[in-house]
């Protein structure tokens, strides 16, 4: 599998050490940055970028998933979904990882580097990795929904408007 990977300089550390983690278990890996240490750094490039690739990978039919750190991986997750189509999650234990991936078919993980421990932080992406969308029509459907909303803005009717 294609993995795209992003962080900020909170991130670095654990990025360097995913990519090779990552390697050896045969995934290709794809930097988005940064190159070097500074802490003055702008996480959402690198981010957005990362989660552009991941996108235009699955359309392409490409098996292909997002990595994006930073100290919380709030701001990061926050900047991937901006993308259309990226499905980004922010991840903290083992459960969130996993159903980011089978109820809400996630295509991009965000961690807080300064959250979790590296071997923490790898095995809920390895867990991500592994875990497969459920494809059950309740999670389909929701997704559907999101996907119907950035494309054109459509939302499911109000309930409460008929009242």
């Amino acid at each position: 599998m294609r993995i795209h990977i992003a962080t900020d300089h909170a991130g670095l550390e654990f990025s360097t050490r995913l990519q090779h983690h990552l390697g050896d278990q045969g995934h290709e890996v794809v930097d988005h940055g940064p190159l070097e240490y500074d802490a003055l750094d702008d996480y959402p490039a690198f981010c957005i970028r990362a989660a552009q690739a991941v996108v235009r990978d699955q359309e392409a039919g490409i098996e292909t998933l997002g990595v994006v750190f930073g100290g919380s991986g709030n701001g990061e997750q926050i900047a991937a979904n901006k993308v259309v189509g990226i499905r980004a999650a922010l991840v903290w234990n083992m459960a969130t990882a996993e159903l980011a991936r089978e109820h809400n078919d996630a295509n991009i993980i965000a961690i807080g580097a300064r959250q979790h421990t590296f071997d923490e932080a790898a095995s809920f992406i390895d867990r991500f990795i592994a875990t497969p969308f459920s494809g059950e029509e309740r999670h389909a459907r929701r997704i559907a929904q999101i996907r119907a909303f950035e494309d054109d803005g459509t939302l499911v009717p109000d309930p409460r408007a008929g009242r």
